[in-house]
């Protein structure tokens, strides 16, 4: 038996001896492939000095990519839109304060969701691989939350594509509005069987802050018992005051609480009406049980009041997501607000706490819901959501976006997606413009990587990545897609740009955390290593810094026996 896994047990069975323990959610049969995101942990970070910008290649039908211009190691353009330079980060000023006192917590009693590991697929029995676009981060933040206290992360806690997607992949937007497509790949370092890791990437085209649309907000806050921490209710109101820093006059702000009850807070009050929207948040105390869905149908409908068309219409869920009356899973919850969703309320939920955490209502809701679910460990995880990616946090691009990869089973005997288990749509239902799929905020990435096999001597379309989404404001569905061939492969893993390494070290280092079956044969120590060789080309980059930082910080903890 695993030796994490087994100490695991021991404690949780000395728990029920000594009163009682929270089961945990039990293994999924079901393998399914599917969701993703991005950042920069603390502020905004330029590119690695010693990579240049990756050119525009077009890969037309099955033919050769074009590479005179292709920039050696990086990813390769396969779509046809142009590409600008990034938009300068708006940086504004905030009030510091005291901040914040540690809570000791359970391990056991935070609620996570195992959905498997994805399986090898041969190509021949099925071509088709079909997920649903995300840009979730919460996971990667528990785990730093996890390791700051000493402690890896259960490993149903760990969904590799939040992992990946926290990471600036390296691509430049388009320079209209939609999508840029890109794909690199070379030998899997970590293989023995020669496979390759494949990275697809989907950059979306970039909104400044001044070209933003105005913004309809509505907080919904738990106030309940649960809350009453500094790094809980404390922590949310300190996050709150970054954001309310980057409102603009047009915008408009109200506040939703709840506890046992719903009330609202805040009616809907101007942007420029700080002092009076941060007196309002600072002004909250906690106490009672938690009626999430009280408090959500409460925060749409006062969503629903301010609603404006050419507006962003969004609600933020802040919550430990420990929901105790009436509905509590995130099904129930949601079929009480899903007519406010369908006008096109957008959601955003926002985790605190750690202890009696419930991830998996945080997540889904967010998925559920038209949205997306991150995770706020500490200031300068606020900062970065509220602060550096704004308009990011704020604006939609796209809606039910959707990535079918189609496999040429001539050339590619089988593939796993790595990751996006729980993002999984039908291949049938990739036209299917009724099916939910993802929504992409402006300037997101999404990326996936797949290990693949390939038939020995074979050459020619590796896949063709087809991207389909729906336009926020238009309702108008765009399809577009490029192809991936063997002549664009890199042989040597060293010879790929630094952003494809940082993309594979950090899959790599999430699939150790969830034990995967992928990764008995890799060490950490290993991975610490190949991240270290990186270090330089990222030396201004504070996320991936601090990323190197936590590898080794989890080598320590394995290396005593937890």
């Amino acid at each position: 038996m695993n030796t994490r896994r087994f100490l695991v047990f021991i404690l949780v069975v000395m728990v029920v001896i000594g009163s009682a323990c929270q089961p945990a959610a039990s293994p999924s049969d079901s393998i399914k492939i599917g969701e993703s995101l991005g950042g920069n942990h603390g502020q905004t970070q330029p590119k690695p000095e010693s990579v240049e910008n990756p050119a525009s290649v077009e890969s037309p039908s099955g033919e050769p990519s074009t590479t005179e211009n292709k920039q050696d190691g990086g990813p390769t353009r396969i779509d046809n839109a142009p590409s600008p330079q990034p938009t300068q980060a708006y940086q504004p000023e905030i009030m510091e304060g005291e901040y914040y006192s540690e809570e000791s917590f359970p391990y056991w009693d935070n609620q996570f969701d195992d959905y498997g590991v994805n399986p090898f697929v041969a190509t021949k029995q099925d071509h088709l691989s079909t997920f649903a676009l995300d840009v979730d981060t919460g996971s990667y933040s528990v785990m730093r939350r996890y390791l700051s206290e000493g402690s890896l992360p259960p490993f149903d806690a760990v969904r590799v594509e939040e992992f990946v997607n926290y990471f600036d992949p390296g691509y430049e937007p388009p320079a209209d509005e939609g999508f840029a497509i890109y794909a690199d790949g070379a030998l899997n370092p970590f293989s023995y069987e020669q496979t390759y890791l494949i990275r697809y990437g989907i950059q979306g085209y970039e909104v400044s802050e001044r070209n933003r649309k105005p913004a309809n907000l509505t907080f919904v806050i738990d106030i309940s018992g649960s809350m009453d921490m500094e790094n809980r209710l404390g922590l949310v109101k300190r996050s709150l005051e970054y954001l309310v820093e980057q409102l603009r006059a047009d915008d408009q702000v109200a506040i939703v609480v709840f506890g046992s009850r719903a009330r609202v807070h805040l009616h809907p009050t101007r942007g420029d009406q700080k002092r009076q929207i941060l007196s309002a948040i600072r002004q909250l105390r906690t106490g009672g049980s938690t009626n999430a869905e009280a408090g959500l149908t409460m925060g749409y409908r006062t969503a629903l009041s301010m609603f404006e068309t050419k507006s962003v219409n969004r609600v933020i869920l802040c919550s430990d997501g420990v929901a105790n009356v009436g509905m509590t899973g995130p099904e129930g919850i949601l079929s009480q607000v899903q007519d406010y969703v369908d006008e096109g309320v957008y959601l955003t939920t926002v985790g605190f706490g750690m202890g009696n955490f419930n991830d998996t209502l945080m997540e889904q809701l967010a998925d559920q819901g038209d949205g997306f679910y991150a995770y706020v460990d500490d200031l300068d995880e606020a900062k970065k959501m509220f602060v550096d990616e704004i308009t990011s946090t704020l604006q939609v691009i796209a809606r039910d976006a959707k990535v079918q990869v189609d496999f040429n089973p001539d050339v590619v005997e089988a593939y796993r997606l790595v990751g996006y288990e729980n993002r999984d749509v039908a291949d049938e239902d990739f036209r299917n413009d009724t099916v939910d799929a993802g929504e992409i905020g402006a300037g997101h990435h999404v990326v996936a990587l797949y290990e693949v096999t390939l038939y020995p001597g074979a050459e020619g379309r590796i896949s063709t990545v087809q991207l389909r989404w729906e336009s926020p404001d238009t309702s108008r569905v765009t399809e577009t897609n490029g192809n991936f061939n063997t002549w664009d492969l890199s042989e040597h893993f060293e010879e790929t740009s630094p952003y494809y390494q940082l993309s594979v070290i950090v899959m790599q280092y999430a699939e150790i955390l969830r034990e995967s079956p992928w990764a008995w044969d890799v060490s950490i120590g290993d991975l610490s290593k190949m991240a270290g060789r990186i270090r330089k080309n990222f030396r201004f980059d504070a996320d991936v810094l601090e990323f190197i930082d936590l590898i080794n910080s989890a080598e320590r903890i394995m290396d005593h026996g937890w």
